[in-house]
């Protein structure tokens, strides 16, 4: 795989845990071909970094502003940052770690 492009840490608000949408979001992320991982966070955010093509991850953005059906997303908020290249699939975390 080749080095990333860029990278995005993605906040997403809103009834996101307990709907299936971690799950979601990694197999949209795998599909694109995107690195990196999803999480849930204490607060009931989902926290998400990805690292591809600038384009894909915006393709990924769009999904999880829809998110699964049970779903119903209130906010994502999107920073850009430079890739790491560390990730050779995209994960499922499932206990919040210190950034």
């Amino acid at each position: 795989m080749s080095a990333p492009d860029t990278a995005a840490e993605i906040l997403i608000e809103g009834r996101v845990q307990g709907v299936g949408y971690r799950d979601y979001a990694r197999r949209r992320a795998s599909r694109l071909g995107l690195g990196g991982w999803v999480m849930n966070l204490r607060d009931g955010r989902v926290r998400l970094r990805a690292e591809g093509p600038r384009a894909r991850i915006e393709e990924l953005v769009r999904a999880l502003e829809q998110g699964p059906p049970l779903s119903k997303v209130e906010r994502v908020d999107v920073r850009w940052t430079d890739a790491t290249g560390g990730f050779a699939d995209f994960d499922v975390r499932f206990a919040e770690q210190e950034a």
